[in-house]
């Protein structure tokens, strides 16, 4: 797959992602501090099929955490799921 349609595919399951959680907690508004537990179980499956790379759902969680303080650190309100389709891509993408 081309890198571009990559992109393109981790960052709309990213999007898709965000507002899922977001109904999953609506009663917190969407405040979940152990948000990287319920993008594992969510992404799972989808991002191993997409990447077509083999994690456990701890090591996914790992990612996700780490793609969370990379931007934070690097790119602080840049839109997070277009930094997180790069970041999986950069480490997975063919």
């Amino acid at each position: 797959m081309p890198e571009t349609d990559l992109l393109r595919q981790l960052t709309d399951l990213f999007r898709e992602a965000g507002p899922a959680h977001h109904r999953a907690y609506l009663d917190t508004d969407g405040a979940d501090p152990e948000w990287p537990l319920w993008y594992a179980d969510f992404l799972h499956e989808r991002l191993g099929k997409l990447l077509g790379a083999r994690f456990t759902r701890s090591e996914l969680v790992y990612l996700l955490v780490c793609a969370d303080k990379e931007q934070a650190l690097h790119a602080p309100g840049a839109d997070w799921p277009s930094y997180y389709a790069r970041f999986f891509a950069e480490r997975y993408g063919a």
